[in-house]
């Protein structure tokens, strides 16, 4: 990525930062996006199974994907830097969380063209395997009907059942509304409590690599101060995020 682009997401994210730490409004979205999008991998029907990673025939690519929302300005400083820069993010909700509300004016357009895809994370975060079969459906359908009214999406195939926690019969409950793929994740940043800075960095270099899943979360600033560091990563190792519809056909989204 040029450098003047790298420019672009620091400043625009900072602003972001600045303004929520302020209680300002958040500045618009910047669309400062690469005029050209490299290809994206053939698709293929998506694997039955719990799924940790894309497949091999894929290429040099990297699905990055971010859960909960439990900070606004964190969810606003992504969109910042989606826009900015078109890196492609899988983001999976809790849609009880204030910041999907808030910031859905700047996600919806980057939604509607497929760069942002929405998934199912849950509507309050339970550890699933700790409610009957009618309570994980419950938060799962929530969340299903939230994601469709607020943002016009259907986001089966994909769960991430939280905390990772989930078995057969949680497997089951969720197949039986749509949702037959609970996704986890390769590696992680680590970040669902607050990290130093550098150490999310560290954690990118041992983890961003072809064909993973990882996972990053949008509770807390620092990552968005490490944006630039994790894009030189990625182009460093000449990779190139993707969302799980860019790679994976399925009912919902042939």
């Amino acid at each position: 990525m040029a450098d003047i682009t790298r420019r672009t997401v620091l400043l625009a994210v900072a602003a972001a930062s600045a303004a929520s730490l302020t209680g300002c409004e958040q500045p618009d979205v910047v669309q400062a996006a690469p005029a050209t999008s490299p290809p994206m991998p053939a698709r293929v029907p998506v694997p039955p199974g719990t799924l940790t990673e894309l497949p091999p025939a894929s290429g040099s690519v990297m699905a990055w994907t971010v859960d909960d929302g439990t900070s606004s300005e964190v969810v606003g400083a992504y969109s910042t830097f989606a826009a900015a820069t078109g890196t492609r993010l899988t983001m999976f909700v809790n849609g009880i969380y204030s910041s999907w509300d808030e910031n859905a004016e700047a996600l919806r357009p980057l939604v509607a063209s497929g760069q942002v895809q929405l998934a199912n994370h849950t509507w309050s975060h339970p550890d699933l395997t700790t409610l009957d079969d009618a309570s994980i459906q419950a938060e799962l359908q929530r969340n299903h009907d939230y994601l469709a009214e607020r943002y016009g999406v259907d986001a089966r195939p994909y769960f991430r059942p939280p905390y990772g926690a989930h078995d057969d019969r949680v497997d089951a409950a969720a197949a039986a509304i749509g949702y037959t793929t609970p996704t986890l994740w390769y590696g992680s940043l680590a970040d669902s409590g607050e990290l130093p800075d550098q150490q999310i960095v560290d954690l990118a270099n041992e983890w961003f690599a072809s064909g993973r899943i990882i996972i990053g979360h949008l509770n807390h600033l620092p990552v968005t101060r490490v944006f630039d560091q994790l894009i030189d990563i990625l182009e460093t190792r000449a990779l190139t995020t993707v969302t799980l519809n860019d790679v994976f056909i399925s009912a919902a989204h042939p």
